[in-house]
């Protein structure tokens, strides 16, 4: 008797084993193609097991193919999340509201509300992680943005920030006002080796996940771009970052000020506008890789009033097109980042559409969106399709790498496994 009861103890606990382990969430993505991170795929399928991604490759390769969930996404590419590299969470676009007057007369408070939607229209364009750049005056509220995404109040990408950015003292704004008047600034500002250290030890204390450094920037109205910080204070930036595991970015657009960053060992340069050949084989030599910007560029001259498509490129234009091609030309690790914020969140796909439009191929601007940003980035787990992986998958219409216009129409967003987006 007592054998008995064992017995059917026994297969009491096999089959709740089996049922706990069936009800584990198992989906089966079957697009037209799949772009796995590094190349196009027809007549793949994608298998995903809670929030892990356990099979890419032809659908006769899966065992037991017909226990999963099957979506069927007719007419679509599958591919990794975007990664977008350079984002401003807090901002929105400058011809709604000019940059100093979001500073100066937007609440942190405000701009957090902002943030949200914002951070929910990242993620419904196909955006599943986005490295934030800096608060803009609104202190650490990306970090308490990330916190709110993480534990699951808010949707939106996982994030990156990089809480206030740190500059050079006097040489960020607002500006304009007489030397009584206290403004809220858009960074924070240092002088020497030993305030640098400090701030950067503050800004990884409360939550940044890296550090943004402006190493040159206009000293006056109208003027040029000037080299801000010494070399020995981009030094010391880097050494107390890298020390914490952390790791810099700089803003820079001169010669000499993208020559002290990557002699001082940051990982990207942001904007890069000033490029050279010359700088562009040190970036490539020291693996640094470049963030272009080229979609802000592109906004804030129409802003100004250029008419684009019936009017000549403007200079800034013209000297854009022209150092991206040089970086394409040295092989340098091209970060996709628009520096969205300064146009509409959502809208990211404007980043791609221009790289395209300035000569890189497709294909390299879907995996400088994907494997190449995971890569550089330091995401792990993330940025390619395949086994083991986080399940952050999207789709989008089309073939994206005959046509990268078709980035505008995301139809499919799996985030951690989660589906937020299914049209």
């Amino acid at each position: 008797m007592m054998n008995k009861f064992l017995s059917i103890r026994t297969c009491l606990l096999l089959l709740l084993l089996w049922m706990t382990t069936s009800i584990q969430a198992q989906t089966l993505l079957v697009p037209d193609r799949v772009f796995d991170g590094e190349g196009m795929h027809s007549d793949w399928v994608v298998a995903v097991v809670e929030n892990k991604i356990v099979y890419s490759g032809p659908e006769n390769g899966l065992k037991r193919a017909n226990s999963y969930t099957r979506i069927n996404l007719d007419g679509t590419t599958l591919m990794p999340g975007i990664i977008e590299g350079h984002s401003h969470v807090l901002l929105h676009p400058y011809n709604e509201t000019e940059w100093n007057d979001q500073v100066l007369k937007e609440s942190p408070t405000e701009r957090a509300i902002r943030g949200v939607v914002h951070a929910k229209n990242s993620l419904m364009a196909g955006v599943t992680t986005m490295r934030d750049l800096g608060s803009e005056g609104a202190g650490y509220t990306d970090v308490y943005l990330k916190k709110t995404i993480d534990d699951g109040i808010i949707p939106g990408p996982r994030l990156l920030v990089a809480g206030p950015a740190i500059v050079a003292t006097g040489a960020y704004g607002p500006k304009g006002f007489h030397d009584g008047v206290t403004v809220p600034l858009g960074a924070v500002p240092v002088s020497g080796r030993d305030e640098a250290i400090k701030e950067v030890r503050t800004q990884m204390g409360n939550g940044a996940n890296l550090i943004k450094i402006y190493v040159d920037y206009r000293w006056g109205k109208g003027e040029p771009s000037q080299p801000t910080f010494l070399q020995e204070e981009i030094d010391a930036m880097v050494a107390t970052a890298t020390t914490a595991g952390r790791y810099v970015v700089a803003h820079a657009g001169t010669v000499e000020g993208m020559r002290r960053a990557i002699m001082g060992g940051v990982e990207t340069i942001e904007h890069g506008d000033g490029g050279t050949a010359e700088i562009f084989a040190l970036m490539k030599e020291k693996n640094v890789a470049l963030c272009p910007t080229l979609a802000a560029g592109d906004a804030t001259e129409q802003y100004k009033g250029w008419k684009k498509g019936t009017e000549p490129d403007t200079d800034r234009i013209i000297q854009k097109k022209k150092s991206f091609k040089l970086a394409l030309e040295s092989g340098v690790d091209i970060v996709f980042g628009g520096d969205v914020g300064v146009f509409p969140h959502g809208e990211n796909y404007r980043e791609m559409e221009l790289m395209v439009e300035y000569g890189m191929e497709p294909i390299k601007v879907l995996q400088a969106a994907t494997s190449v940003n995971a890569r550089v980035l330091h995401l792990e787990g993330l940025g390619t399709l395949q086994n083991g992986f986080l399940a952050d998958i999207i789709a989008v219409e089309g073939d994206p790498s005959q046509n990268i216009k078709q980035m505008e129409k995301v139809r499919f967003v799996m985030k951690d496994g989660v589906i937020y987006k299914n049209d």
